[in-house]
């Protein structure tokens, strides 16, 4: 993802958080996103699967790909220092 992540959020999704480079962690910031939580029968890759400025479009956006929202875990990313 390069700096337009603040113009498309979108390109983050399928990427692990803890990979996001300063620059990306600054443009997303404040923003909401969806992880898959964990169970020991599906070990799930920690990755976005959902973002948005709230819970409620994290939903939506994991609803209209056909995901569960019951399994993902919601969080916000914070700035980075």
């Amino acid at each position: 993802m390069t700096a337009s992540a603040a113009k498309d959020p979108r390109q983050a999704l399928g990427r692990n958080p803890d990979r996001l480079t300063l620059e990306e962690r600054m443009a997303l910031a404040g923003k909401f996103i969806a992880l898959e939580i964990y169970t020991p029968e599906t070990l799930p890759l920690r990755r976005i699967e959902a973002i948005g400025n709230s819970m409620e479009e994290c939903v939506k956006m994991l609803q209209s790909r056909g995901l569960n929202p019951r399994q993902f875990e919601f969080s916000m990313i914070s700035w980075p220092y």
